[in-house]
Protein backbone atom coordinates (compact mmCIF):
# COMPACT_ATOMS: atom_id res chain seq x y z
CA UNK A 1 0.00 0.00 0.00
CA UNK A 2 1.52 3.63 -0.54
CA UNK A 3 2.01 5.15 2.83
CA UNK A 4 0.86 8.55 1.47
CA UNK A 5 -2.81 7.12 1.03
CA UNK A 6 -2.69 6.13 5.29
CA UNK A 7 -0.24 9.28 6.16
CA UNK A 8 -1.26 12.21 3.99
CA UNK A 9 -4.90 12.32 5.41
CA UNK A 10 -3.90 12.03 9.02
CA UNK A 11 -1.18 15.63 8.07
CA UNK A 12 -4.51 16.83 6.43
CA UNK A 13 -6.47 16.90 9.14
CA UNK A 14 -3.71 17.49 11.68
CA UNK A 15 -2.76 20.52 9.63
CA UNK A 16 -6.32 21.59 9.11
CA UNK A 17 -7.20 21.61 13.26
CA UNK A 18 -3.42 23.43 13.98
CA UNK A 19 -4.53 26.35 11.15
CA UNK A 20 -8.68 25.72 12.36
CA UNK A 21 -7.80 26.83 16.20
CA UNK A 22 -5.38 29.65 15.83
CA UNK A 23 -7.48 31.15 13.11
CA UNK A 24 -10.60 30.80 15.14
CA UNK A 25 -8.63 33.03 17.75
CA UNK A 26 -7.14 35.57 15.01
CA UNK A 27 -11.45 35.86 13.86
CA UNK A 28 -12.46 36.21 17.19
CA UNK A 29 -10.43 38.82 17.90
CA UNK A 30 -11.13 40.28 14.58
CA UNK A 31 -14.53 40.17 16.26
CA UNK A 32 -13.50 41.89 19.17
CA UNK A 33 -11.94 44.86 17.02
CA UNK A 34 -15.01 45.29 15.13
CA UNK A 35 -17.01 45.27 17.95
CA UNK A 36 -15.04 48.17 19.41
CA UNK A 37 -14.72 50.20 16.12
CA UNK A 38 -18.70 49.65 15.58
CA UNK A 39 -19.75 51.27 18.85
CA UNK A 40 -16.66 54.15 18.61
CA UNK A 41 -17.72 55.40 15.44
CA UNK A 42 -20.68 52.67 14.17
CA UNK A 43 -22.68 53.33 10.21
CA UNK A 44 -20.77 56.42 9.72
CA UNK A 45 -18.78 58.08 7.05
CA UNK A 46 -15.78 58.15 8.80
CA UNK A 47 -16.00 54.33 9.60
CA UNK A 48 -16.64 54.28 5.53
CA UNK A 49 -13.70 56.26 5.18
CA UNK A 50 -11.26 54.09 7.47
CA UNK A 51 -12.79 50.82 5.28
CA UNK A 52 -12.38 53.06 1.64
CA UNK A 53 -8.63 53.37 2.45
CA UNK A 54 -7.60 49.35 4.26
CA UNK A 55 -9.69 47.92 0.80
CA UNK A 56 -5.82 48.48 -1.46
CA UNK A 57 -3.52 46.94 1.32
CA UNK A 58 -5.84 44.01 1.84
CA UNK A 59 -6.36 43.45 -1.88
CA UNK A 60 -2.46 43.20 -2.09
CA UNK A 61 -2.30 40.97 0.56
CA UNK A 62 -5.81 38.24 -0.55
CA UNK A 63 -3.75 38.84 -4.47
CA UNK A 64 -0.59 38.38 -4.14
CA UNK A 65 0.95 37.17 -0.79
CA UNK A 66 -2.35 35.13 0.29
CA UNK A 67 -3.04 34.28 -3.14
CA UNK A 68 -1.73 34.20 -6.14
CA UNK A 69 2.24 35.33 -5.44
CA UNK A 70 1.76 32.52 -2.20
CA UNK A 71 -0.12 30.01 -4.44
CA UNK A 72 2.69 30.21 -7.45
CA UNK A 73 5.28 30.44 -5.00
CA UNK A 74 4.46 27.28 -3.24
CA UNK A 75 4.47 24.89 -5.35
CA UNK A 76 8.12 25.53 -6.80
CA UNK A 77 9.31 26.28 -3.41
CA UNK A 78 8.31 22.92 -1.97
CA UNK A 79 9.59 20.63 -4.95
CA UNK A 80 13.44 22.56 -4.47
CA UNK A 81 13.11 22.35 -0.58
CA UNK A 82 13.21 18.15 -1.69
CA UNK A 83 15.80 18.59 -4.20
CA UNK A 84 17.91 21.55 -3.89
CA UNK A 85 17.42 23.35 -0.37
CA UNK A 86 20.67 25.89 -1.67
CA UNK A 87 18.78 26.40 -4.65
CA UNK A 88 15.53 27.31 -1.98
CA UNK A 89 17.19 29.64 0.16
CA UNK A 90 18.48 31.57 -3.01
CA UNK A 91 14.46 31.85 -4.41
CA UNK A 92 13.24 32.54 -1.26
CA UNK A 93 15.70 35.27 -0.78
CA UNK A 94 15.41 36.81 -4.64
CA UNK A 95 11.52 36.54 -4.36
CA UNK A 96 10.97 38.45 -1.13
CA UNK A 97 13.66 41.08 -2.23
CA UNK A 98 11.86 41.48 -5.28
CA UNK A 99 8.38 41.77 -3.43
CA UNK A 100 9.69 44.58 -1.31
CA UNK A 101 11.25 46.22 -3.82
CA UNK A 102 8.24 46.04 -6.47
CA UNK A 103 5.59 46.82 -3.65
CA UNK A 104 7.92 49.58 -2.16
CA UNK A 105 7.68 51.49 -5.81
CA UNK A 106 4.07 50.62 -5.70
CA UNK A 107 3.44 52.62 -2.70
CA UNK A 108 5.74 55.44 -3.54
CA UNK A 109 3.63 55.99 -6.76
CA UNK A 110 0.02 55.75 -4.56
CA UNK A 111 1.62 58.04 -2.17
CA UNK A 112 2.29 60.55 -5.15
CA UNK A 113 -1.64 60.09 -6.56
CA UNK A 114 -3.04 60.35 -3.59
CA UNK A 115 -1.73 63.23 -2.67
CA UNK A 116 -2.38 65.19 -5.94
CA UNK A 117 -6.13 64.18 -5.86
CA UNK A 118 -6.03 65.46 -2.38
CA UNK A 119 -4.53 68.99 -3.63
CA UNK A 120 -8.02 69.08 -5.81
CA UNK A 121 -10.38 68.68 -2.66
CA UNK A 122 -11.52 72.00 -1.24
CA UNK A 123 -11.30 69.98 2.02
CA UNK A 124 -9.41 67.79 3.97
CA UNK A 125 -11.08 63.75 2.81
CA UNK A 126 -10.09 61.31 5.81
CA UNK A 127 -10.58 58.72 3.03
CA UNK A 128 -7.21 59.95 1.46
CA UNK A 129 -4.98 60.84 4.03
CA UNK A 130 -6.17 57.39 5.75
CA UNK A 131 -5.14 55.84 2.74
CA UNK A 132 -2.06 57.64 2.33
CA UNK A 133 -1.47 56.57 6.22
CA UNK A 134 -2.15 52.67 5.59
CA UNK A 135 -0.43 52.57 2.03
CA UNK A 136 2.44 51.17 3.47
CA UNK A 137 0.90 48.29 5.01
CA UNK A 138 0.76 47.03 1.90
CA UNK A 139 4.44 45.83 1.21
CA UNK A 140 4.64 44.54 4.71
CA UNK A 141 1.33 42.27 4.72
CA UNK A 142 2.73 40.69 1.49
CA UNK A 143 5.95 39.91 2.44
CA UNK A 144 3.92 38.27 5.93
CA UNK A 145 1.83 35.78 3.86
CA UNK A 146 5.07 34.62 1.63
CA UNK A 147 6.63 33.99 4.74
CA UNK A 148 3.69 32.17 5.56
CA UNK A 149 3.60 30.21 2.65
CA UNK A 150 7.32 29.11 3.66
CA UNK A 151 6.63 28.12 7.06
CA UNK A 152 3.84 26.17 5.82
CA UNK A 153 5.97 23.83 3.37
CA UNK A 154 8.21 23.31 5.93
CA UNK A 155 5.16 22.35 8.00
CA UNK A 156 4.79 24.92 10.71
CA UNK A 157 1.12 26.02 10.12
CA UNK A 158 1.47 27.83 13.66
CA UNK A 159 3.14 31.38 13.44
CA UNK A 160 1.16 32.16 9.89
CA UNK A 161 -2.01 31.65 11.59
CA UNK A 162 -1.43 33.33 14.41
CA UNK A 163 -0.19 36.56 13.04
CA UNK A 164 -3.11 38.40 12.69
CA UNK A 165 -3.53 38.05 16.47
CA UNK A 166 -0.70 41.07 16.46
CA UNK A 167 -2.79 43.26 13.98
CA UNK A 168 -6.27 42.74 15.75
CA UNK A 169 -4.47 43.30 19.23
CA UNK A 170 -2.39 46.58 17.72
CA UNK A 171 -6.14 47.68 16.27
CA UNK A 172 -7.26 47.26 19.98
CA UNK A 173 -5.02 48.66 21.94
CA UNK A 174 -4.75 52.16 19.83
CA UNK A 175 -9.03 52.47 19.34
CA UNK A 176 -9.51 51.87 23.30
CA UNK A 177 -6.46 53.72 24.56
CA UNK A 178 -6.92 56.93 22.50
CA UNK A 179 -10.98 57.00 22.53
CA UNK A 180 -10.36 56.95 26.55
CA UNK A 181 -8.10 59.55 26.12
CA UNK A 182 -10.03 61.61 24.05
CA UNK A 183 -13.00 61.34 25.00
CA UNK A 184 -14.47 59.92 21.25
CA UNK A 185 -17.10 62.39 21.82
CA UNK A 186 -16.36 65.64 19.06
CA UNK A 187 -15.28 65.23 15.39
CA UNK A 188 -11.70 66.28 16.04
CA UNK A 189 -11.66 63.43 18.97
CA UNK A 190 -12.62 60.87 16.38
CA UNK A 191 -10.82 61.88 13.89
CA UNK A 192 -7.61 61.49 16.22
CA UNK A 193 -8.66 58.30 16.75
CA UNK A 194 -8.89 56.82 13.78
CA UNK A 195 -5.67 58.00 12.83
CA UNK A 196 -4.26 56.27 15.79
CA UNK A 197 -5.90 52.94 14.11
CA UNK A 198 -4.37 53.15 10.87
CA UNK A 199 -0.87 53.97 12.31
CA UNK A 200 -1.20 50.69 14.46
CA UNK A 201 -2.16 48.89 11.13
CA UNK A 202 1.43 49.84 10.02
CA UNK A 203 3.04 49.20 13.37
CA UNK A 204 1.41 45.65 13.38
CA UNK A 205 2.53 44.52 9.76
CA UNK A 206 6.36 45.07 10.97
CA UNK A 207 5.75 43.10 14.16
CA UNK A 208 4.43 40.49 11.82
CA UNK A 209 6.81 40.42 9.35
CA UNK A 210 9.80 40.26 12.29
CA UNK A 211 8.49 37.53 14.37
CA UNK A 212 7.84 35.40 10.41
CA UNK A 213 11.39 36.17 9.47
CA UNK A 214 12.64 35.32 13.22
CA UNK A 215 10.48 31.91 12.65
CA UNK A 216 12.26 30.83 9.86
CA UNK A 217 15.77 31.42 10.88
CA UNK A 218 16.51 27.37 10.96
CA UNK A 219 14.42 26.76 7.95
CA UNK A 220 15.94 29.04 5.48
CA UNK A 221 19.65 29.74 3.89
CA UNK A 222 19.08 33.27 3.07
CA UNK A 223 21.72 34.27 0.51
CA UNK A 224 22.69 37.42 -1.42
CA UNK A 225 23.67 34.86 -4.12
CA UNK A 226 20.99 34.35 -6.74
CA UNK A 227 22.89 32.42 -9.70
CA UNK A 228 20.15 29.65 -9.51
CA UNK A 229 17.40 31.40 -8.44
CA UNK A 230 16.19 33.46 -11.45
CA UNK A 231 14.70 30.18 -13.73
CA UNK A 232 12.49 29.07 -10.71
CA UNK A 233 11.56 32.76 -10.19
CA UNK A 234 10.63 33.14 -13.42
CA UNK A 235 8.17 29.73 -13.24
CA UNK A 236 6.28 31.79 -10.05
CA UNK A 237 5.72 34.72 -11.76
CA UNK A 238 4.54 33.26 -15.28
CA UNK A 239 2.40 31.53 -12.77
CA UNK A 240 1.53 34.39 -10.38
CA UNK A 241 0.00 36.39 -13.59
CA UNK A 242 -2.81 34.02 -14.47
CA UNK A 243 -3.01 33.16 -10.82
CA UNK A 244 -4.11 36.73 -9.85
CA UNK A 245 -8.04 36.41 -11.02
CA UNK A 246 -8.10 32.42 -10.99
CA UNK A 247 -7.45 32.21 -7.04
CA UNK A 248 -8.17 35.94 -6.42
CA UNK A 249 -11.94 35.98 -8.00
CA UNK A 250 -13.54 35.95 -4.25
CA UNK A 251 -11.17 38.69 -3.47
CA UNK A 252 -11.83 41.08 -6.58
CA UNK A 253 -15.31 40.63 -6.19
CA UNK A 254 -15.69 41.75 -2.73
CA UNK A 255 -12.80 44.69 -3.75
CA UNK A 256 -15.41 45.45 -6.68
CA UNK A 257 -18.58 45.29 -3.90
CA UNK A 258 -16.34 47.73 -1.91
CA UNK A 259 -15.59 50.28 -4.72
CA UNK A 260 -19.63 50.70 -5.56
CA UNK A 261 -20.57 50.58 -2.18
CA UNK A 262 -17.61 53.91 -1.47
CA UNK A 263 -18.19 55.59 -4.83
CA UNK A 264 -20.10 58.72 -2.94
CA UNK A 265 -17.21 58.87 -0.34
CA UNK A 266 -14.61 58.23 -2.46
CA UNK A 267 -15.75 60.63 -5.62
CA UNK A 268 -17.04 63.02 -2.97
CA UNK A 269 -20.99 62.97 -5.03
CA UNK A 270 -24.08 61.49 -4.53
CA UNK A 271 -24.64 61.35 -8.19
CA UNK A 272 -24.14 59.17 -11.28
CA UNK A 273 -24.48 60.46 -14.74
CA UNK A 274 -27.00 62.87 -13.36
CA UNK A 275 -28.99 60.50 -11.71
CA UNK A 276 -28.97 59.95 -7.93
CA UNK A 277 -26.84 57.37 -6.58
CA UNK A 278 -28.83 54.65 -4.92
CA UNK A 279 -25.80 53.96 -1.88
CA UNK A 280 -25.16 56.51 0.67
CA UNK A 281 -21.68 57.76 2.33
CA UNK A 282 -22.46 54.86 5.04
CA UNK A 283 -22.58 52.55 2.78
CA UNK A 284 -19.16 51.09 2.94
CA UNK A 285 -18.90 50.55 6.73
CA UNK A 286 -22.51 48.50 5.72
CA UNK A 287 -21.23 46.24 3.38
CA UNK A 288 -17.41 45.98 5.18
CA UNK A 289 -19.18 44.57 8.73
CA UNK A 290 -21.67 42.11 7.42
CA UNK A 291 -18.22 40.88 4.75
CA UNK A 292 -16.26 40.51 8.26
CA UNK A 293 -18.99 38.41 9.87
CA UNK A 294 -19.08 36.23 6.84
CA UNK A 295 -15.65 35.78 6.77
CA UNK A 296 -15.54 34.67 9.95
CA UNK A 297 -16.48 31.09 9.34
CA UNK A 298 -15.08 31.28 5.71
CA UNK A 299 -11.52 32.15 7.20
CA UNK A 300 -11.87 29.73 10.11
CA UNK A 301 -12.85 26.78 8.75
CA UNK A 302 -12.72 26.86 4.90
CA UNK A 303 -9.96 28.79 4.38
CA UNK A 304 -8.14 26.46 7.08
CA UNK A 305 -9.07 23.50 4.71
CA UNK A 306 -7.73 25.06 1.79
CA UNK A 307 -4.48 26.18 3.77
CA UNK A 308 -3.66 22.50 4.53
CA UNK A 309 -4.10 21.12 1.61
CA UNK A 310 -2.73 22.75 -0.37
CA UNK A 311 0.61 21.67 -0.12
CA UNK A 312 -0.60 18.19 0.03
CA UNK A 313 -1.72 18.40 -3.53
CA UNK A 314 1.34 20.12 -4.61
CA UNK A 315 3.33 16.87 -3.12
CA UNK A 316 1.03 14.46 -4.61
CA UNK A 317 0.75 16.45 -7.96
CA UNK A 318 2.08 13.09 -9.64
CA UNK A 319 0.55 10.27 -7.61
CA UNK A 320 -3.22 10.21 -9.20
CA UNK A 321 -4.60 8.24 -6.52
CA UNK A 322 -3.49 9.68 -3.24
CA UNK A 323 -4.20 13.53 -5.19
CA UNK A 324 -7.71 11.93 -6.08
CA UNK A 325 -8.53 11.02 -2.51
CA UNK A 326 -6.86 13.93 -0.94
CA UNK A 327 -9.27 16.36 -3.24
CA UNK A 328 -12.50 14.40 -2.89
CA UNK A 329 -11.29 14.02 1.28
CA UNK A 330 -11.04 18.13 1.38
CA UNK A 331 -14.66 18.71 -0.74
CA UNK A 332 -16.17 16.40 1.69
CA UNK A 333 -15.08 18.15 4.60
CA UNK A 334 -15.70 22.13 3.55
CA UNK A 335 -19.00 20.90 2.67
CA UNK A 336 -19.62 19.32 5.83
CA UNK A 337 -18.87 22.55 7.42
CA UNK A 338 -19.85 24.96 5.06
CA UNK A 339 -23.59 23.68 4.41
CA UNK A 340 -24.42 24.49 7.95
CA UNK A 341 -22.56 27.54 8.50
CA UNK A 342 -24.26 29.05 5.48
CA UNK A 343 -27.89 28.28 7.19
CA UNK A 344 -27.19 29.22 10.38
CA UNK A 345 -25.26 32.09 9.60
CA UNK A 346 -28.82 32.81 7.20
CA UNK A 347 -30.68 32.44 10.35
CA UNK A 348 -28.92 33.93 13.16
CA UNK A 349 -27.86 37.02 11.46
CA UNK A 350 -29.50 39.50 13.29
CA UNK A 351 -29.09 38.57 16.88
CA UNK A 352 -25.05 37.51 15.51
CA UNK A 353 -24.64 41.13 14.42
CA UNK A 354 -26.63 42.81 17.41
CA UNK A 355 -24.18 40.60 19.37
CA UNK A 356 -21.33 41.67 17.99
CA UNK A 357 -21.86 45.50 16.76
CA UNK A 358 -24.85 46.98 18.54
CA UNK A 359 -24.10 49.64 21.21
CA UNK A 360 -22.36 52.67 21.64
CA UNK A 361 -22.95 54.75 18.56
CA UNK A 362 -23.89 51.40 16.30
CA UNK A 363 -28.24 51.36 17.13
CA UNK A 364 -31.05 48.44 16.01
CA UNK A 365 -31.36 50.34 13.02
CA UNK A 366 -27.72 49.92 11.83
CA UNK A 367 -28.19 45.96 12.67
CA UNK A 368 -31.47 45.47 10.64
CA UNK A 369 -29.30 46.82 8.04
CA UNK A 370 -26.39 44.83 8.17
CA UNK A 371 -28.23 41.54 8.89
CA UNK A 372 -29.95 42.03 5.57
CA UNK A 373 -26.86 42.36 3.56
CA UNK A 374 -24.96 39.54 5.40
CA UNK A 375 -27.94 37.57 4.27
CA UNK A 376 -26.93 37.71 0.83
CA UNK A 377 -23.76 36.66 1.59
CA UNK A 378 -24.06 33.49 4.20
CA UNK A 379 -26.20 31.17 1.76
CA UNK A 380 -23.20 30.79 -0.43
CA UNK A 381 -20.54 30.21 2.39
CA UNK A 382 -20.19 26.63 0.82
CA UNK A 383 -19.76 27.68 -1.84
CA UNK A 384 -16.81 30.21 -0.92
CA UNK A 385 -15.03 27.19 0.78
CA UNK A 386 -15.11 24.41 -2.36
CA UNK A 387 -13.89 26.63 -4.88
CA UNK A 388 -10.95 27.40 -3.01
CA UNK A 389 -10.05 23.95 -2.68
CA UNK A 390 -11.21 23.24 -5.96
CA UNK A 391 -9.16 26.16 -7.22
CA UNK A 392 -6.23 24.97 -5.52
CA UNK A 393 -6.18 21.61 -6.89
CA UNK A 394 -5.50 22.99 -10.20
CA UNK A 395 -2.72 25.14 -9.64
CA UNK A 396 -1.14 21.90 -7.80
CA UNK A 397 -1.71 20.70 -11.08
CA UNK A 398 -0.03 23.77 -12.94
CA UNK A 399 -3.17 24.05 -14.43
CA UNK A 400 -3.46 28.38 -14.40
CA UNK A 401 -5.55 28.34 -17.54
CA UNK A 402 -8.69 26.99 -16.39
CA UNK A 403 -9.50 29.50 -13.32
CA UNK A 404 -8.81 32.39 -15.05
CA UNK A 405 -11.11 31.87 -17.96
CA UNK A 406 -13.71 31.07 -15.28
CA UNK A 407 -12.41 33.98 -12.95
CA UNK A 408 -12.57 36.57 -15.94
CA UNK A 409 -16.44 35.51 -16.58
CA UNK A 410 -16.89 35.74 -12.89
CA UNK A 411 -15.67 39.25 -12.26
CA UNK A 412 -17.44 40.19 -15.38
CA UNK A 413 -20.78 38.85 -14.26
CA UNK A 414 -20.10 40.35 -10.65
CA UNK A 415 -19.51 43.77 -11.88
CA UNK A 416 -22.87 43.75 -14.48
CA UNK A 417 -24.82 42.55 -10.96
CA UNK A 418 -23.40 44.56 -8.88
CA UNK A 419 -24.55 48.14 -10.89
CA UNK A 420 -27.51 46.28 -11.80
CA UNK A 421 -28.86 45.23 -8.52
CA UNK A 422 -28.26 48.01 -6.09
CA UNK A 423 -31.17 50.41 -8.34
CA UNK A 424 -33.21 47.60 -7.08
CA UNK A 425 -35.11 46.98 -3.74
CA UNK A 426 -32.28 45.27 -2.89
CA UNK A 427 -30.09 48.51 -2.54
CA UNK A 428 -26.85 47.56 -0.93
CA UNK A 429 -27.39 44.27 -0.17
CA UNK A 430 -27.78 43.57 -3.93
CA UNK A 431 -23.73 43.80 -4.12
CA UNK A 432 -23.78 40.36 -1.44
CA UNK A 433 -26.05 38.60 -4.00
CA UNK A 434 -23.95 39.35 -6.68
CA UNK A 435 -21.39 37.57 -5.39
CA UNK A 436 -23.39 34.98 -3.92
CA UNK A 437 -24.28 34.26 -7.52
CA UNK A 438 -20.92 34.28 -9.00
CA UNK A 439 -19.76 31.81 -6.51
CA UNK A 440 -22.74 29.36 -7.06
CA UNK A 441 -21.75 29.39 -10.98
CA UNK A 442 -17.61 29.31 -10.42
CA UNK A 443 -18.43 26.42 -8.37
CA UNK A 444 -20.35 24.55 -10.99
CA UNK A 445 -17.61 25.38 -13.16
CA UNK A 446 -14.67 24.50 -11.67
CA UNK A 447 -16.25 20.90 -10.73
CA UNK A 448 -16.73 20.34 -14.48
CA UNK A 449 -13.21 21.46 -14.92
CA UNK A 450 -11.45 19.60 -12.26
CA UNK A 451 -12.23 16.59 -14.26
CA UNK A 452 -9.55 16.68 -16.43
CA UNK A 453 -7.01 16.16 -13.50
CA UNK A 454 -9.45 13.86 -11.64
CA UNK A 455 -11.88 11.32 -12.51
CA UNK A 456 -14.98 12.26 -11.11
CA UNK A 457 -13.96 14.69 -8.34
CA UNK A 458 -17.67 15.09 -7.30
CA UNK A 459 -18.18 10.72 -7.08
CA UNK A 460 -20.99 8.63 -5.50
CA UNK A 461 -19.26 9.38 -2.15
CA UNK A 462 -18.91 13.01 -2.38
CA UNK A 463 -22.20 13.29 -3.83
CA UNK A 464 -24.02 11.26 -0.79
CA UNK A 465 -21.93 13.25 1.71
CA UNK A 466 -23.10 16.50 0.46
CA UNK A 467 -26.76 15.53 0.68
CA UNK A 468 -26.93 14.08 4.06
CA UNK A 469 -24.97 17.18 5.23
CA UNK A 470 -27.20 19.39 3.10
CA UNK A 471 -30.44 17.82 4.77
CA UNK A 472 -28.73 17.84 8.30
CA UNK A 473 -28.58 21.36 7.44
CA UNK A 474 -31.73 21.39 7.05
CA UNK A 475 -33.21 19.77 9.78
CA UNK A 476 -31.06 21.90 11.83
CA UNK A 477 -31.99 24.94 10.55
CA UNK A 478 -36.02 23.92 11.79
CA UNK A 479 -34.15 23.41 14.78
CA UNK A 480 -32.31 26.54 15.44
CA UNK A 481 -35.82 28.58 14.02
CA UNK A 482 -38.09 26.93 16.16
CA UNK A 483 -35.93 28.15 19.01
CA UNK A 484 -35.50 31.68 17.91
CA UNK A 485 -39.53 31.92 17.55
CA UNK A 486 -39.43 30.72 21.41
CA UNK A 487 -36.87 32.97 22.41
CA UNK A 488 -37.98 36.85 23.41
CA UNK A 489 -36.17 39.43 21.71
CA UNK A 490 -33.49 41.48 24.27
CA UNK A 491 -31.67 44.41 24.13
CA UNK A 492 -28.29 44.43 26.07
CA UNK A 493 -25.60 42.52 24.81
CA UNK A 494 -25.56 39.73 27.68
CA UNK A 495 -29.23 39.00 25.95
CA UNK A 496 -27.59 38.85 22.75
CA UNK A 497 -24.50 36.81 23.74
CA UNK A 498 -27.08 34.36 25.67
CA UNK A 499 -29.02 34.23 22.48
CA UNK A 500 -26.43 33.17 20.43
CA UNK A 501 -24.42 30.86 22.66
CA UNK A 502 -28.10 28.80 22.88
CA UNK A 503 -28.33 28.59 19.27
CA UNK A 504 -25.20 27.53 18.50
CA UNK A 505 -25.68 25.15 20.98
CA UNK A 506 -28.83 23.83 19.77
CA UNK A 507 -27.48 23.78 16.07
CA UNK A 508 -24.59 21.99 17.16
CA UNK A 509 -25.91 19.22 19.10
CA UNK A 510 -28.72 18.86 15.92
CA UNK A 511 -26.00 18.32 12.92
CA UNK A 512 -23.09 17.05 15.13
CA UNK A 513 -25.59 14.44 16.87
CA UNK A 514 -27.43 13.82 13.16
CA UNK A 515 -24.02 13.22 12.11
CA UNK A 516 -22.70 10.79 14.89
CA UNK A 517 -26.42 8.70 14.22
CA UNK A 518 -25.31 8.91 10.55
CA UNK A 519 -22.02 7.62 10.92
CA UNK A 520 -20.64 10.42 8.91
CA UNK A 521 -16.64 10.23 8.69
CA UNK A 522 -16.25 13.72 8.27
CA UNK A 523 -17.41 14.57 12.01
CA UNK A 524 -13.91 12.48 12.86
CA UNK A 525 -12.36 14.26 10.33
CA UNK A 526 -13.75 17.69 11.51
CA UNK A 527 -12.56 16.77 14.74
CA UNK A 528 -9.76 15.54 14.16
CA UNK A 529 -10.23 12.00 15.08
CA UNK A 530 -9.40 8.53 13.44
Amino acid sequence: MNPMHTMMPDRLESNTRTVTVLTACSRLTGLVRDAVLSRLFGISELMSDFWIAFLVPNLFRRLFGEGALGASYLPVYSQLIKSNRGQAGQLASLLLASTLALMGMLVLVGELVLFLISATRDHSDPAIWLMMLMLPYMPLVCLVALLGVMLQVHGRFGPPAAAPLLLNGAIIAAALGVSLATGNATPHARIVTIGSVAGAVVLAGVLQAVWLFWSLRKDVQWTWNRAEAVAPLRRVLLAAGPMVLGIGVLQLNTFMDGMIASYPTFFDTDQFLGWQYPLDTGAMAVLSFAQRLYQFPLGVFAISVATAIYPLLALQADDESSFSDTLRRGLRLVLFIGLPASVGLALVREPLTACVYQGGVFPSADTAQVGTVLLGYAVAIWAYSANQVLTRACYAKLDTRTPVRIAVRMVGLNFLLNITLIWTPLGISGLAWSTAICALLQFMLLLRASSAHVRNPFDMAVARSAIRSLLLAVVMGIGVGLVMLWLEPGDSFLDHLMQIGLLVIVGTVIYGGGAKLLGMPELKWALGRR
